[in-house]
């Protein structure tokens, strides 16, 4: 249903890469270099394209450092959608805050994730020999071994000898990372919440019902968002040992990002910097 020219390619030069990266490690890895090739390669992909990450962090702060303007025109145009939804506009047009904008970075990083999950979970682009045609998934990268275990290994082909220890280990560490990430996502949906109830920091007074901070949105999301992490644990439970390996890096990658990135920031009322 993916396997379609240009994800095929793209997979080809990933798998590519992986292959010489596994053997650049191989003198200090051994038996796990491709492995270790795949952590090396998700890392270098994120490294890769954390500035669109970056951006689209500096506009989520950009949007909630005009949450009290924003305001301050839903109770001036509550009556008046037009004139509210014009003003908006204007607003983060100035600011250089576009919502829209704001998801274009998320869209951005879609192919790079997808190029990655279709070569780790099915070995696509990867052959017996280390080249790009069109070899299986038993083939190439998914039939090297860590710990004497298929990378092509799924979970329901068996826990015996290093399998169980090793999904164990790998499903231990997605789990602690969405539950991380899940008090994460509750705890911002929560302050999301209070702020459009006109009852978080800076807030001077109540949103009126029916304007578009009304709380119903932010209660679904406050309900949905948390389970969101808890995906990966599920993928992980149907997907090849090399497609764990990466769910467990790019998710630990995320988290990282997350706390750094992401640590709360205190609003002191100065204009708003374009480049924080």
């Amino acid at each position: 249903m993916l396997a379609f020219a240009p994800l095929h390619a793209a997979a080809g030069v990933a798998a590519d890469a992986v292959t010489w990266l596994a053997g650049t490690l191989q003198p200090l890895t051994g038996g796990a270099a491709t492995a270790a090739a795949i952590v090396v390669f998700t890392i270098a992909v994120r490294l890769l394209i954390s500035p669109l990450t970056l951006a689209q962090v500096r506009g989520e702060r950009r949007r909630a450092a005009l949450a009290p303007q924003v305001r301050d025109l839903q109770r001036r145009h509550a009556d008046d959608p037009a004139r509210l939804q014009a003003e908006l506009f204007g607003l983060y047009r100035s600011a250089g805050a576009s919502p829209v904008a704001g998801c274009l970075p998320a869209l951005l990083q879609a192919p790079f994730f997808l190029v990655m999950y279709r070569l780790f979970s099915t070995g696509e682009g990867s052959t017996g020999d280390g080249g790009t045609g069109a070899g299986g998934a038993g083939a190439g990268l998914l039939a090297e071994q860590l710990a004497g275990v298929p990378l092509g290994w799924h979970l329901s082909d068996g826990l015996a000898g290093a399998a169980g220890p090793l999904f164990g280990a790998l499903l231990a560490a997605l789990v602690a990372l969405a539950w991380w990430s899940s008090r994460r996502a509750r705890r911002a949906a929560a302050a999301g919440a209070a702020t459009a109830a006109g009852t978080g920091p800076g807030v001077t007074g109540g949103t009126p019902a029916g304007t578009p901070a009304d709380g119903a949105v932010p209660a679904v999301l406050g309900r949905v968002l948390p389970l969101l992490p808890y995906l990966t644990v599920v993928a992980a439970l149907v997907v090849p040992l090399a497609a764990v390996l990466y769910l467990v890096t790019t998710t630990a990658w995320t988290a990282l990002e997350q706390a750094v990135l992401r640590r709360p920031q205190v609003w002191t009322g100065q204009p708003l910097d374009r480049n924080s």
